[in-house]
């Protein structure tokens, strides 16, 4: 997205809106966190923090439409968080930017169901 006024021209890159969308969704109650798939994965395990991971922008002269994939918590309502983060990413990216956020899709890839107690954390003495 590029806007030019008398005082020159100001240019928002695609992966600024991705990561802008990325931060909003995380932000809602029930996000696990968000579906990177196999190249997130490579470079989260080489020490890189994606903050774009799980998000797919395409960003027109004044508006933008949003793909985010999710993974969510087990036991939450799975329709409320999807338009939870439908809200919070239009919102976020209509703030920062000043585009016109036409659609947010949102895929839910999956389901945390947290991490199994350790086999210390479960005995008695």
């Amino acid at each position: 997205m590029e806007s030019t006024n008398e005082k020159g021209s100001v240019k928002i890159t695609d992966e600024v809106v991705s990561i802008i969308a990325g931060l909003a969704a995380t932000e809602v109650e029930g996000v696990a966190d968000m579906s990177g798939g196999f190249a997130g994965g490579i470079a989260e395990m080489l020490g890189r923090k994606n903050l774009s991971k799980g998000v797919k922008v395409q960003v027109g002269e004044k508006d933008v439409l949003v793909d985010i994939y999710l993974i969510v918590n087990y036991g939450v309502r799975i329709p409320e968080v999807a338009w939870k983060v439908q809200e919070n990413v239009k919102k976020a990216i209509e703030n920062m930017t000043g585009l016109t956020v036409t659609e947010v899709n949102i895929h839910v890839q999956g389901v945390n169901f947290g991490k199994p107690p350790k086999e210390s954390d479960t005995k008695t003495i």
